[in-house]
């Protein structure tokens, strides 16, 4: 009989090898590589086993403990789809510094006013976290503080609180130690998650666990931590801004193409339930080199303002593409087709763009008023006042039509701005929606390429 070979597959992509090796071969992670046996040549009978309860018509079957409970902060219930569901899992990411810890200790101090909940930190004493607390005001009589690092203790400590909400911050720092490994490793955090999870389904715990990003945003640890968990959310910001977003990637209790927003100050996080204003410039006259658009973010419309500075590159030098919150690769497309098909010359200039407030706007329609504010920066001519612009542009000059034109049309309007360039047929398609149309008091020009969009803008 031919002996069982061995061999090793990476536990991130599948790559297989005969040899043990530190780093996988494909996507370069180390430490993810696991033995492999030959399958059986006999495939072994499983015997009927008991059942944790029985089946039951899909009508039949209970819907009150799949309830949703708000969280207290309006904002977070409006990305989760109403508020945390028992016995739900999720898993929220995002930069160092960005915020996580404080939007959780806050949360918790809210849920803990109707219920218990546990707070577990692996990466701060008991006391670090209390001084936080004092300092937003998230103390809270049935909020219960632990600092462990191990996976027994932490089920020890919601065995003897018995919370209906566990919050572990950060599921990279708590060890096993049936495993081996070092905290935050892949092995590590496989299995760390999966004791979590069964812990919050046995118990109907709805649980929340912190995980660190790499540097190119991902979560940090096996992509099977993102499979497991219920939920999977970003927080995301720019550090020198004080606004904060966090939106849904994942979601299996709601949608995942809402926002929340937030704006953080040194007393805490505080909802903004109308953040177009944190992004615009308020000015008596309309400046050359600015364009206002709207961007939607999952379903909500922001109003945002886009700024460039068009100037003469020095002899000796290449012209320069500098953009702050915009995508440089785009840009470059959108400043090409300019020069192509709207005619103004940037060959010998240098062109830095940006958005005011830290925003990130990377949605396609923002092109046409990246390009109107290129085109005005570089003649010197302004955009008349309560201006905005949407369409994406295309290389061969084209202006094409993007999602949802009314509720951005309709949110411009709401602030007071009263003319609009949109694509070619926008309105139309967009009027099979109840209450379509334009705004009462906007004037709206349909341009069908980037030649004509300059003209209706700077007249």
């Amino acid at each position: 009989m031919a002996k069982a070979s061995t061999s090793f597959r990476c536990a991130e992509c599948g790559w297989q090898t005969t040899k043990w090796v530190g780093r996988c071969g494909e996507c370069q992670s180390w430490s993810t590589m696991e033995e492999v046996g030959a399958p059986s040549a006999v495939t072994r009978a499983v015997s009927a086993g008991r059942v944790t309860a029985p089946a039951l018509p899909i009508g039949e079957v209970p819907v009150d403990e799949a309830t949703a409970l708000p969280t207290g902060m309006d904002e977070l219930d409006r990305v989760l789809g109403g508020g945390l569901v028992p016995g739900a899992v999720l898993l929220l990411a995002g930069e160092p510094g960005v915020g996580k810890s404080t939007l959780l200790l806050e949360m918790a101090a809210l849920r803990a006013d109707r219920a218990k909940v546990l707070y577990v930190t692996g990466e701060e004493s008991a006391a670090q976290v209390r001084l936080r607390a004092d300092r937003v005001g998230a103390l809270a009589p049935h909020l219960y503080l632990a600092a462990e690092t191990e996976l027994g203790a932490l089920v020890a400590h919601v065995e003897a609180v018995r919370p209906e909400l566990l919050i572990v911050d950060s599921v990279q720092t708590i060890a096993s130690t049936g495993v081996t490994g070092t905290p935050g490793g892949m092995t590590q955090v496989r299995d760390v998650a999966s004791n979590l999870i069964k812990v919050a389904k046995d118990r109907n715990l709805a649980t929340v666990l912190v995980g660190h990003v790499t540097k190119d945003g991902s979560i940090a640890g096996p992509r099977a931590l993102e499979h497991l968990v219920d939920v999977v959310l970003y927080f995301e910001g720019e550090r020198h801004s004080r606004l904060r977003m966090i939106r849904a990637v994942k979601n299996r209790y709601g949608p995942t193409d809402e926002i929340g927003c937030f704006d953080l100050s040194d007393s805490g996080l505080a909802g903004l339930p109308d953040p177009s204003g944190l992004f615009l410039t308020h000015r008596v006259e309309p400046a050359a080199g600015t364009c206002v658009t709207v961007t939607l973010e999952g379903r909500r419309p922001l109003v945002a303002e886009v700024q460039a500075l068009v100037v003469p590159t020095h002899p000796e030098a290449n012209p320069r593409r500098t953009t702050a919150g915009l995508e440089n690769a785009r840009m470059t497309l959108v400043l090409a087709a300019l020069q192509r098909h709207g005619k103004v010359r940037l060959n010998q200039h240098d062109v830095y763009a940006g958005t005011v407030g830290g925003v990130r706007l990377t949605e396609p329609s923002v092109d046409l008023a990246v390009a109107l504010a290129v085109a005005g920066s570089s003649s010197g001519m302004p955009l008349p006042s309560g201006f905005i612009a949407l369409g994406e542009v295309g290389l061969a000059g084209e202006i094409r039509r993007v999602q949802g034109v009314r509720r951005r049309l309709g949110e411009a309007a709401r602030l007071g701005f009263r003319h609009a360039v949109v694509p070619t047929d926008s309105i139309t398609a967009d009027s099979l929606a109840p209450n379509s149309g334009v705004p009462e008091g906007m004037t709206v020009t349909e341009t069908s390429d980037l030649a004509s969009a300059i003209r209706a803008a700077f007249g």
